[in-house]
Formats: structure tokens, C-alpha cells, sequence
């Protein structure tokens, strides 16, 4: 945990440091206020002790600049001279909580447990507002023996912190697979931090995945977590993993080895405790003969497979999963569910989905949009894209 104590007093700020580096945090130091908000522009932080009396910048002028930076840190103002009237201020105007000195040590372990455990679910807030519109109502939807397949071995392995690698190609619901996965773990109360190794340079990547110090290059200008550590004890998803470059699979075999990872620029180890559920439309294997691919990465991460077929493959579950996406999205959009009829989910079975399930919910959409209450098979033949 990595803490800034911003406090005129010499004397306080040692022995706020003695107590907060036995709890094995590293701490960083303020002489006055704008030298503390120098440092939060610069460096992240995950806890913040701030003196209310203070020269140049007194607390309070630090908490309102920290909260107009839309800094998130916890800030825990501290005062010799406090009453009532200054801590209820302090706390309206964003403090996390508000100690008066003499500094007693339990209140202070007390206050920062309670810090911790506030960033841990701020984390998990995060991660779940970016998938709570993405995964609305997003249950594997299927009864073919494929799927039914992927559901029994999601069932036996989500309990395990075994490692997984889906397959299958695009669109066809391999983040659906991780995401199973991880809410029927016993991880699932942690984060699911999803990156996508083909949206990102190559050049960025490490800093993404690994986290970077400041100076690291030249756009560093603070410290920032990677995400194998804002997946502490949840779960971190490695999508087209295939697409990752040399240098980044070595690190992360390295992080998959011996559980460390190092921010780019620094050679300080730092423990990471997170699942790895990787997901690639490449055949790794033929990767790995072309020189494309580490083969001792692909053994770490294939403890177990998972392929998710082509739509095309599982056109008996295209009805089910209309019906499952026409309801869904008539809810979005605020409208009446409308309906398919015979010849339309008939229709719908005869195309030929190279985009897979992705594709299946535009083609839907796209239907809700432009049909009345019920859609026929003229509807999808004019509105779809292509015909087998």
C-alpha cells in the first residue's frame, strides 16, 4: 500500500511513517500543502494522512484541490486543533475520516484497514459499472450438446484457480465463457479485469499489463498499477491473447512462474494473486511452429481448454438466443417486445453468421429498429447481410 504523509511537523510524520512501514506500506512525505499536491499530480496513491494547520496550503485547501483533481485517494485529515465543527466540515468536503492528534495507534490501524477495504470495493465498483451494460441478461444461451459441454466444464473448473484458455473465433462469446467462469468462482466477489492484447500497441502493453513508475517514458508522469494488480484475488482475462507481442509473453510467463511481476522502469518484485483466463481465434499451436507464439506460455495457460463453436455450427440454439436478444434489447431501447415468427426464426437459421453471435445481436437490433411488432422472414432477408 502506498501512502503520502502531508504534515509541517517533522516528528508526526516519522512517527506516522514507523507505524505505517511495520504494516509494511510504503510511505511518501509532504512538508506543507502545495508540495502535497504536487506529489498527487504526479504519483498515485492509495491512502493519504493530510494536517489540517498547515502554512503555504492548509488541509482543507488540500482536500478541495485533491477533490477538483477528482483525486479518489481516501484522504484522512489529522489535527491537534480540531472540534466538532472542523471534522463534520472536513468530512462534507470529501475526507475519509478525520483523526485528532495525539495520533493513537489503533485508530490508526483501525482507519487504515477501513481505507483498504473502501479501495477494494471502489475497484470492484469499477470493474462491474463497465460490465453491468455489457453483460445485462448475458447467461450462456444455448441447448446443443457443445454448449451444453462448455456449461459442465465451466461448472467443474470455476471453483479451481486453474488456468484457462478459451478458444474460438470472433464473436463467437469467448469473454461470455471468462466471465462464467469468474462468477462462479470463489473469486467472483473480486474484480474481472478484462484486457484486449489486440486493441493495445505493442509498445504499450507491458506498461497496461505490468503498470509503470514515473519517468519510466516519457508520457509517465506518475506512478500507475498494471492489471495483474487491480485483479488482486479476481480475475484477470488475457483476451486474443495471440496477438501479444514477444517481449510481453516473456513477462507474463514470468508472472504465471513465480506469481511477481515488475513495473516498467523499476526491477522491484511486487506479489500478484490474480486467475489467469486467457482467450485467442488463433490456433496457437500453428503459432508456435511459425515462431509467433512461446510454446512454455501456451503450456502455462492451456491447463484447460475451452472452444466455443461457430454459430454456424450451433444453428439449433439461433431461435433461443433470438428470443433471448429481441427481449433484451426492446428493453434497452424502451419499446414493446416485439416478436418473430416461423418463417422468421427459420430465416435467421439460414444465414450464414461469420461474425457469429456478435453479428446475430446487430442483425436483431437492427430488426427491432426497422420492423413493426412482428418481424417475418422478408424483414430478416432484407435487413441481414448475408444469405447461405
Amino acid at each position: 500500500m502506498k501512502i503520502l504523509i502531508i504534515d509541517d511537523e517533522n516528528a508526526i510524520r516519522r512517527a506516522l511513517r514507523e507505524i505505517l512501514e511495520f504494516e509494511d506500506c510504503h510511505v511518501e512525505e509532504a512538508e506543507n500543502g502545495k508540495e502535497g499536491i504536487d506529489k498527487l499530480q504526479k504519483n498515485e496513491y492509495d491512502l493519504i494522512f493530510c494536517d489540517i494547520k498547515m502554512p503555504i496550503m492548509d488541509g482543507l485547501d488540500v482536500l478541495s484541490n485533491a477533490m477538483k483533481l477528482n483525486i479518489e485517494t481516501p484522504i484522512i485529515m489529522i489535527s491537534g486543533h480540531g472540534n466538532i465543527e472542523t471534522a463534520v466540515q472536513a468530512i462534507k468536503d470529501g475526507a475519509f475520516d478525520f483523526i485528532e492528534k495525539p495520533l493513537d495507534l489503533n485508530r490508526i490501524l483501525v482507519t487504515l484497514r477501513n481505507a483498504t477495504d473502501r479501495n477494494k470495493l471502489v475497484e470492484e465498483t469499477k470493474s462491474l459499472k463497465t460490465v453491468v451494460k455489457k453483460f445485462k441478461g448475458s447467461s450462456i444461451i444455448g441447448e446443443t450438446e457443445a454448449i451444453n459441454k462448455i456449461k459442465e466444464m465451466i461448472e467443474k473448473v470455476a471453483p479451481s484457480d486453474a488456468r484457462v484458455l478459451v478458444t474460438g473465433g470472433n464473436g463467437s462469446g469467448k469473454e461470455l465463457v471468462a466471465r462464467s467462469l469468474h462468477d462462479n468462482s470463489n473469486r467472483k466477489k473480486m474484480p474481472f479485469i478484462e484486457v484486449n492484447c489486440a486493441a493495445i500497441p505493442s509498445e504499450l502493453i507491458e506498461s497496461e499489463l505490468f503498470g509503470h513508475v514515473k519517468g519510466a517514458f516519457t508520457s509517465a508522469i506518475k506512478d500507475k498499477k498494471g492489471k495483474f494488480q487491480l485483479a488482486s484475488e479476481g480475475t484477470l482475462f488475457l483476451d486474443e491473447i495471440g496477438d501479444m507481442s514477444a517481449s510481453a509473453q516473456a513477462k507474463v510467463l514470468r508472472a504465471l512462474q513465480e506469481n511477481v511481476i515488475q513495473r516498467v522502469g523499476s526491477e522491484k518484485d511486487i506479489k500478484v494473486d490474480c486467475r489467469v483466463i486467457a482467450a485467442t481465434n488463433k490456433d496457437l499451436r500453428k503459432e508456435i511452429k511459425e515462431g509467433n507464439f512461446r510454446e512454455d506460455l501456451f503450456h502455462r495457460l492451456a491447463v484447460i481448454l475451452i472452444h466455443v463453436p461457430a454459430l454456424n455450427d450451433r444453428a439449433e440454439d439461433i431461435p433461443l438466443l433470438a428470443n433471448h436478444f429481441i427481449k433484451m434489447i426492446c428493453a434497452d431501447q424502451g419499446v414493446p417486445t416485439k416478436s418473430f415468427d416461423k418463417t422468421a426464426l427459420d430465416a435467421l437459421q439460414n444465414i450464414n453468421w461469420t461474425g457469429n453471435i456478435r453479428e446475430l445481436r446487430n442483425v436483431i437490433e437492427r430488426l427491432v429498429i426497422l420492423c413493426g411488432p412482428m418481424i417475418s422472414s422478408n424483414d430478416v432477408e432484407l435487413y441481414s447481410n448475408s444469405n447461405k
